[in-house]
C-alpha cells in the first residue's frame, strides 16, 4: 500500500495570492472541523490533527484563531461536504472533496472544469469503490512491531504498517482514526506526525502518459482554484518530471 500513499496535503504556494487560498481552505476546514465536533483540540481529535497539518504548512495563527472563534459563536455559515467522483485524462479516476454553502454553484464549477479538460464526471461511487478510505500516520520510528502491539492492545483495526528510511506508516479503517491516534500518543507520547489525516488512496494506479500528462495537471490546476475544493485524489501515476 505504501508504495500508492502520497500525503497530498497542498504544498505552500510560492505566491501571495496562491497562499490565501491555502488559508481560505483551512480555515474553512478548521471552522467546520471545530463546529461539528467542538472546538477543544483535546476532545476533538479530528480538530487537533488538523491543526497539526495547518501549523506544518505555516497557516498563521489569526487564521486558525478566527476559524475557532466563529466555530465557538453561534450561528456563522452553514457549510456541507460535498463529493465529486470522475475521469480524468488518460482515464485517471478522481475524487473532489468540498465544503460548500452552495451545492448547485459547487457542482457547477467541478463540472465545467471536467468540461473544459474533456473529461468526465462521473456518478457517486463510480470510482471511489476502487480507493482505500485510509487514516494515514507517519511519524519518525523504526520499532514497527512496538507501533503494532500498541494498536493491537488497543483494539485498532490495523491494515498495514511499513517502516522506511526511518520513517513509521500505518494505516486503518477511516472509522479507527480517532482510536489509532489515540493509541499512538498513549503509548508513545506526543509524536511530530508527518502525516495524520484521513485519505483516499487507489487501489491501482493509472500510467499518465504524453500529451496526457499536460491535460491532467491542467484539470487538477483548475479544480485546486475552486475555492469550495479542499482535496483532490486521483490515480494517476506520473513521470518522474512531473511525479
Amino acid at each position: 500500500m505504501g508504495r500508492a500513499f502520497q500525503n497530498r496535503k497542498e504544498s505552500m504556494a510560492k505566491t501571495a495570492d496562491a497562499k490565501t487560498k491555502v488559508y481560505s481552505k483551512y480555515g474553512r476546514e478548521i471552522y467546520v472541523c471545530a463546529k461539528s465536533g467542538g472546538p477543544d483540540p483535546h476532545s476533538n481529535l479530528a480538530l487537533r490533527g488538523l491543526l497539526d497539518r495547518a501549523k506544518k504548512d505555516q497557516v498563521p495563527a489569526h487564521v486558525i484563531d478566527k476559524a475557532l472563534d466563529k466555530a465557538a459563536g453561534a450561528g456563522g455559515e452553514d457549510f456541507s461536504p460535498a463529493r465529486y467522483e470522475g475521469f480524468g485524462p488518460g482515464n485517471v479516476m478522481l475524487i473532489i472533496e468540498c465544503l460548500t454553502d452552495n451545492a448547485n454553484r459547487t457542482i457547477g464549477d467541478v463540472r465545467g472544469c471536467f468540461t473544459k479538460a474533456k473529461s468526465k464526471i462521473g456518478t457517486p461511487g463510480s470510482v471511489s469503490h476502487l480507493f482505500d478510505h485510509c487514516a494515514i500516520f507517519a511519524f519518525a520510528g523504526e520499532d514497527e512491531e512496538a507501533v503494532l502491539e500498541a494498536l493491537m492492545a488497543a483494539d485498532v483495526d490495523v491494515t498495514d504498517i511499513e517502516c522506511e528510511d526511518g520513517q513509521i506508516t500505518v494505516f486503518a479503517p477511516h472509522t479507527e482514526y480517532a482510536k489509532a491516534r489515540t493509541a499512538l500518543v498513549d503509548a508513545f507520547g506526543e509524536l511530530d506526525f508527518e502525516a495524520d489525516d484521513i485519505q483516499f488512496l487507489p487501489q491501482t494506479t493509472t500510467p499518465v502518459e504524453g500529451d496526457d500528462v499536460a491535460a491532467l495537471e491542467k484539470l487538477l490546476a483548475m479544480l485546486h482554484d475552486l475555492d469550495d475544493v479542499q482535496n483532490i485524489y486521483h490515480s494517476a501515476e506520473l513521470p518522474e518530471d512531473n511525479a
